[in-house]
């Protein structure tokens, strides 16, 4: 089985889709989750407390701040907006795919886990994330 999510982001942040994609799964498998951009990228990441999703934000916001920031003048890649190369280091360090092993039409996730796709960008974006059950 096949089928694609979309997502429409709002900027950057945590955007949950467990409830999208446990409507689609059905049987026994392995469910594969891939993201089809380079600016984003995907996390299973607790989904009980929204401060944990504050908190990464945060963190990686630091860690590859824009590059209007000094520390990162060395980056030439910039014509797309401060936010660009930023954007592309992010999900060069996180992951674009996930596998959840599905038993009996349930994703075998933890208690407070949750499937996020981690927008990177400032501005909207629709994001497509490919699915495969097999």
């Amino acid at each position: 089985m096949q089928t694609e999510f979309t997502l429409q982001t709002a900027g950057q942040g945590l955007y949950e889709f467990t409830r999208d994609v446990a409507r689609w799964v059905q049987g026994d498998g392995l469910l594969t989750l891939f993201v089809r951009h380079t600016s984003c990228s995907l996390l299973i990441q607790e989904n009980a407390d929204p401060e944990v999703q504050t908190d990464l934000r945060n963190y990686f916001a630091r860690l590859v701040p824009p590059t209007t920031d000094p520390s990162m003048r060395y980056l030439t890649h910039t014509y797309e907006g401060p936010d660009d190369m930023p954007a592309h280091i992010k999900a060069a360090m996180m992951p674009v795919s996930l596998s959840i092993p599905v038993q009996g039409g349930q994703m075998v996730l933890g208690t407070w886990q949750g499937i996020y796709l981690f927008e990177h960008r400032d501005a909207p974006h629709q994001r497509r994330v490919a699915a495969h059950l097999a």
